[in-house]
């Protein structure tokens, strides 16, 4: 009898009973934003920023409304204005080469490779070009880091690190987030945890962060943020700085603050899902499967596999015969945008030049979700599916 795989690759766990605790208290008071408080009471978003900021050993967090808020408020906090080019990694989603957009400059996108990194030879070559890096860390796979920070440190580059794939991820020892001036997230449902939508800032740059507190709406009471630079970072910062309301509220904050307590529980959840499927793909004839170099330690809320050089029907075979069994494959190879699967050339406000190298990589990148709803053997089935019907395709040619 042929397998047939029932769940759905979009059901998200429910909130942990804790965050929705915290959300009724929340609601029974009515204090949901963020500077409308109790005497006596730190606001539950503020509450979040420290617990974020111990998490990811930093000195200072900002919520915000969105990730991609977060990227074009680190993007504005660097001085980038209209015009100014900023270096990109050429794989990545649209709300990347948005927040360019978003402050009027201009994306130079980069090579990426097999492994689904940006190309480091090819930053090389580019890095004279910018004076900013908007690294993402596209679907949790994280380059050589060390690396990377040389070329840019050498030419004088800016990182500021698209962390949404990459919530309690590390290269080497160091947390995905801290080596660039800005670490920026993303708390929308489909990544680490869970608000909706919401997104954090990091850093430990004082003059940075406190442009990027005024600039969230702060309005002058930047002094009830606990995770944040001292007072006198702000006394000329106010003045310069516009406020762009992008203030996370203390519902979402609420909601957030339990599952950051369970991050690094959840990211061991998400990669034995992860292993499952890797193993049983591993040796299927015409299938990539993505190298992970030992130095990155990986939070896998998602799967992606290669199938280099296959012509676009085939692929679209394999996408629809795993779709009549029940898994959802999503291709970066077509010429038009589908749901959220987008690429550079779909992007024309940005007007990019053609990647032939990259175009073969983005033809051949299959993905799809991993949510902690599916069990290990529900990842064993779905590895049996795709294996089965990817070596069908490929036995028939």
């Amino acid at each position: 009898m042929t397998e047939i795989f029932t769940g759905s690759f979009t059901q998200q766990e429910p909130i942990p009973q804790k965050g929705i605790d915290a959300a009724l208290r929340v609601l029974n008071h009515g204090r949901l934003h963020r500077y409308n408080t109790a005497p006596d009471e730190v606001a539950e978003t503020t509450l979040l920023e420290v617990d974020f900021a111990r998490a990811m050993d930093a000195k200072y967090c900002l919520a915000v409304a969105s990730g991609g808020y977060a990227m074009a408020t680190a993007l504005r906090a660097l001085g980038v204005k209209p015009g100014d080019k900023v270096l990109s990694n050429a794989f990545t989603l649209a709300p990347v080469p948005g927040a360019i957009a978003n402050v009027g400059a201009v994306p130079v996108f980069v090579e990426v490779t097999e492994d689904l990194t940006i190309d480091l030879d090819d930053l090389a070559a580019k890095a004279d070009q910018a004076q900013v890096l908007l690294l993402s860390h596209m679907r949790g796979h994280i380059c050589d880091m060390d690396r990377l920070m040389g070329i840019c440190n050498n030419a004088g580059v800016k990182v500021v690190e698209d962390c949404a794939h990459t919530m309690g991820a590390k290269w080497g020892d160091t947390w995905s987030g801290r080596f660039g001036v800005f670490g920026c997230y993303s708390c929308q449902t489909y990544k680490h945890v869970n608000s909706g939508e919401g997104g954090f800032l990091i850093s430990d740059d004082p003059d940075l962060m406190a442009r990027a507190i005024v600039m969230s709406g702060s309005y002058m009471m930047y002094g009830r943020h606990e995770a944040a630079p001292p007072f006198e970072a702000f006394q000329d910062v106010r003045y310069q700085m516009p406020n762009m309301s992008g203030r996370m509220d203390n519902l979402r904050a609420a909601i957030l603050r339990p599952q950051i307590e369970i991050l690094m529980q959840q990211a061991d959840r998400w990669n034995d899902r992860y292993s499952v499927l890797e193993d049983g793909l591993q040796n299927t004839p015409g299938l990539t499967v993505i190298r992970r170099p030992p130095q990155e330690k990986y939070v896998a809320s998602s799967f992606q596999f290669l199938l280099l050089d296959w012509a676009a029907n085939d692929i679209r075979e394999v996408i629809t015969r795993c779709l009549n069994r029940g898994v959802e494959l999503k291709w970066f190879g077509p010429d038009e945008p589908v749901g959220f699967t987008s690429k550079y050339d779909s992007w024309r406000y940005a007007n990019p030049a053609p990647m032939p190298k990259t175009d073969r990589i983005l033809n051949s990148v299959m993905d799809m979700r991993l949510p902690l709803t599916f069990s290990l053997d529900d990842c064993a089935l779905i590895a049996r599916i795709i294996r089965a019907e990817i070596s069908a395709v490929w036995q028939s040619h």
